[in-house]
């Protein structure tokens, strides 16, 4: 019996294992809407993207950075956030609000 070329048995296990990726973000949708429902907050309510961009600019005064893992750990604590929501509501706010900040 032959045994299968090496190459073959990786495409395999590459093609198995993109499909359990794939089956995987089928899930992901009811992940990302809460994202959404934080970046719509910003949305409706524009103040509160001023006071973070104001908080941002002090963290700019200080030499941070607002990409800085200290500045997304503020605020996700500050907003009682995860880390990852924290960060994505920092992108979004400098993207819209306060494109001075840095």
């Amino acid at each position: 019996m032959r045994r299968p070329a090496r190459s073959s048995v990786c495409l395999s296990l590459t093609g198995a294992l993109s499909g359990l990726l794939l089956a995987g973000f089928g899930a992901a949708p009811p992940a990302w809407s809460q994202p959404s429902a934080l970046l719509d907050s910003v949305k409706q309510n524009p103040q509160r993207g001023k006071d973070l961009c104001q908080q941002l600019r002090q963290f700019n005064a200080q030499g941070q950075s607002f990409t800085s893992s200290q500045v997304t750990a503020a605020v996700a604590q500050q907003q009682n956030l995860s880390s990852a929501d924290a960060e994505v509501l920092v992108m979004y706010t400098v993207t819209f609000y306060c494109e001075d900040v840095r």
